[in-house]
């Protein structure tokens, strides 16, 4: 055998290798990234606490006992992470295809309401029906609200951020205006909603858990997320268009549809998580449900790195820390708004990590040339 023949042989021997060596150091920095971040964000949250007069040990413990310290806790913390995931996908599909869409809390709010003017107004047919109808009524309001930004930014050059910003006020507007107005409750005096859906109409828990199927519809969700990022045909075509649109024209790929395809399936979701929260906790849909988790999301979303099924266990955690806000108030007299000022820290601490990680594979793709 000659000698060129031994030295390809040689090298493709150590190829696969060098391919699991950089799937493995991917995997490490696609984790160490967000763990770092969150680190130095509770870190700076410690420091915060500590100029207000606070332990900051004592509030680490805090939080962990009223998120993960016992059986109620958990519950809570399940409860809360559920709508997490599903405005996280409303971000994260999106993204898949270099969108940067933030508008999950008008699609929560328009799902919330159109799964309770539907849960009222198929009252009367089988539960299993009703829900299936509030689920799909949500799906299509969130889904239609985000595929409207999507529309603009393909088909106007919008920028989705700021239009999926705007469109989130406009929806919460018509959903208060319609609350307040012409589909208001008479009997809801105090606190205007929609008619009650019925007992017989709401979401169930788990067995033997008090937790509502809302965590079942996001767990699920977001498995169905990754199967169609990962592993189907469609999935890779969102992918190149993400990585480069102008490619991906290039070889055939309907970007448009792709793109407006992306952005309804987040929206569905977001719209999915409104559905829960009328049916699984609230019973009506008013201003209670509009609480925040969409916004929320874009965190959870950023730190998992817009990965579906990552995004399940940053829910989980962030949903904890929510959870822990009352302890928070209740034994150290903070601010039940304590913890958004950890979710706000968190976020700029996520997005700095990111750019300087970025930074620094530009210097060691410069110093290997």
């Amino acid at each position: 055998m000659s000698s060129a023949s031994s030295d390809a042989l040689a090298l493709d021997a150590t190829l696969p290798d060098a391919r699991v060596g950089e799937h493995v150091r991917a995997a490490a920095e696609a984790i160490a990234i967000p763990l770092g971040a969150i680190g130095a964000a509770m870190v700076l949250f410690g420091l915060f606490v500590a100029l207000l007069g606070r332990n900051p040990l004592e509030v680490y413990e805090l939080i962990y006992r009223g998120g993960f310290a016992s059986a109620f806790a958990w519950q809570n913390t399940l409860s809360r992470a559920a709508p997490l995931m599903l405005t996280a996908l409303c971000v994260a599909l999106p993204a898949q295809a270099g969108l940067m869409v933030i508008g999950a809390e008008g699609a929560v709010a328009l799902g919330a309401l159109a799964a309770g003017v539907a849960g009222y107004g198929f009252d009367g047919i089988p539960p299993f029906m009703n829900k299936t109808a509030m689920a799909l009524a949500a799906i299509t309001a969130g889904g239609a609200w985000i595929a409207a930004a999507g529309a603009l930014r393909q088909y106007r050059g919008v920028n989705e951020t700021i239009s999926s910003l705007l469109l989130t006020y406009i929806g919460i507007a018509i959903f208060n205006h319609l609350v307040e107005g012409a589909l208001r409750d008479p009997a809801s005096l105090n606190k205007p909603s929609t008619h009650p859906i019925g007992t017989a109409n709401m979401l169930g828990n788990f067995p033997m858990l008090d937790v509502h199927w809302g965590l079942g519809f996001g767990i699920i969700a977001c498995i169905i997320a990754y199967v169609l990022v990962y592993r189907s045909t469609w999935g890779f075509g969102l992918r190149v268009v993400g990585g480069n649109a102008r490619a991906a024209r290039f070889v055939g790929l309907p970007v448009n549809r792709i793109v407006i395809t992306a952005c309804a399936l987040g929206g569905g979701a977001a719209g999915l998580a409104g559905m829960a929260e009328v049916a699984a906790v609230h019973g009506t849909a008013n201003a209670s449900v509009i609480a925040g988790y969409g916004y929320a999301g874009i965190l959870v979303a950023f730190i998992a790195r817009q990965n579906p099924l990552a995004i399940i266990p940053v829910a989980i955690l962030f949903g904890g820390i929510a959870a822990s806000g009352g302890m928070l108030q209740r034994r150290l007299d903070l601010s039940d708004a304590a913890v958004l000022v950890l979710q706000g820290i968190a976020f700029l601490t996520i997005l700095g990590a990111e750019s300087l990680y970025g930074r620094l594979r530009i210097f060691q793709s410069e110093g290997t040339r």
